[in-house]
Parts: structure tokens; sequence; C-alpha cells
């Protein structure tokens, strides 16, 4: 796995100068057919993870979110290049590059690499997440009053969550990015982050991660899932609160 992991490392610094250069305030963009934004970087960075992916793993595939090339392979690299597209063009900076390798759609490496403040977390199957080398650990807390929660998705079982943790003491923001909200889950700052989307590349890092800093993360039905498919978004949370948020959502929807 070592060259993975060094391959995974190289990747997502290029990934993250490419972001820094492109980062700037009126950015130009185009809108896709679902109203998100997509910008040049986004899709200078998906390019360069194939072109390096092809080179260097060639039995290997690649689902990604502006271009793929995926045809079952056991091992694929599944990656959002710029997790968090509408902060980046729009000029505040809560963004990620995110790459994962899944085996047989059970992610066994995963990464975050925050180009702004130089944070990168990575994480392997049974040993551990870090943290620019420092390895990270989710809260121990048990508690949901005073807790910081990131729910993304502004649709409307957002505002039905809300209030559920609203009433249960929390503060609930939101970046418009779950890999962003899941870094801060898996270093202890958040309790916890949810997110209703369906795109394996938002969620396959943030599995990994999760699992090695000690948390967990499910599907929002609580259930464990395939990243190399469409998901049923993700609950990500420490082993405490995690099933009292899955329970809670049921509740509300």
């Amino acid at each position: 796995m070592d060259n993975f992991r060094q391959f995974a490392v190289s990747l997502a610094l290029k990934a993250g100068d490419i972001m820094r250069q492109n980062f700037r305030i009126g950015m130009d963009k185009e809108w896709k057919e679902d109203n998100s934004p997509l910008t040049v970087t986004d899709l200078a960075i998906n390019d360069l993870v194939i072109n390096e992916v092809r080179k260097n793993f060639k039995r290997h595939g690649v689902l990604a979110e502006e271009g793929s090339y995926f045809n079952n392979e056991e091992f694929v690299w599944v990656c959002d290049p710029v997790d968090g597209t509408y902060p980046f063009s729009h000029a505040y900076p809560l963004f990620t590059f995110s790459l994962a390798l899944v085996k047989n759609g059970s992610p066994v490496l995963g990464l975050l690499h925050d180009p702004i403040l130089s944070r990168l977390i990575i994480a392997e199957s049974d040993k551990g997440a870090y943290l620019n080398d420092k390895l990270i650990k989710v809260s121990e807390s048990t508690s949901l009053n005073r807790s910081l929660i990131a729910l993304e998705n502004n649709d409307t079982r957002f505002y039905k969550i809300r209030e559920c943790l609203a009433g249960q003491g929390s503060l609930v923001t939101t970046f418009a990015c779950i890999s962003y909200s899941s870094l801060l889950v898996a270093i202890g700052e958040f309790k916890a982050a949810i997110w209703f989307g369906k795109t394996p590349w938002d969620g396959a890092a943030v599995q990994i991660i999760m699992e090695e800093a000690g948390g967990i993360c499910t599907d929002i039905s609580g259930n464990n899932q395939r990243y190399d498919r469409d998901i049923n978004g993700l609950v990500a949370s420490n082993k405490s609160i995690h099933p009292r948020i899955v329970e809670m959502i049921q509740k509300c929807l």
C-alpha cells in the first residue's frame, strides 16, 4: 500500500497547487444541468487524476465527478477534483481535493486536502488517520448539546433535521462541502456531518477517514454502503452520537 499512499499524496499536492493558483474573486464558471458550478480547475484536476492513474496503475479504474473510466475494476480511484466548487468558485476557501482508493466497493485509502490551510488528512485500513503526519481522533463527546453539526444539502429535509438538532442544543451550520465538514469531524472539532446526496466521490474518502479516526460513517439509514456506485447520503460522527443522529433523521423525514 505504500506506493498507493505516496501516489495519493503526490497527486493531492499537485491538485492543491492548481487550486491555489486559480482561486480568486470573480472566477469564471459554467453551470451544469443540476445547477452546480463548473470551473476550469475542476476539469484540469479531473484530467490530472485520470492521466496519472492510467500512467501508474493500468488495471485500475477512475470514478470522478467530471469524467471517469470505470468498467468494474477491482481497484477504483474515486475522486472529487474540487469538493466544494460552490465556495471555491465564489471566493470563500472551504473546499478540498478528495480521493479514495476503493477495492471491490470498500475504501482502503482515503485522502482530503485543504490547500489553503495546508491540511492534508490521509487514512489507510488499520493504520489510523493522520493530519499532516499527526494522528487524529474524533471527539469523545456523548452529547448533542453545544455541539457543532454540519448539515449539507439545502432541500426540505435540511430544515426538518436542522429543527430537530437545534432542539437538542446543537449549533447547525453548512459549508456546501461535505468533505470539509467531515474533515472537521475527523479532527474532533465538529461532532457530526450529515449529507443527503448520492454521488460516491463525495463520501468514499470520508468513509475510511472516519473509521480510522475512531468514528463511524454510514448512509442516512445507518447502513454500510459501496462507493463504486450511487450512495444514500452519509452520516459521519463518533460511535456514541452516530446512532442517535440516524434515529433522529428517520423520525424527522
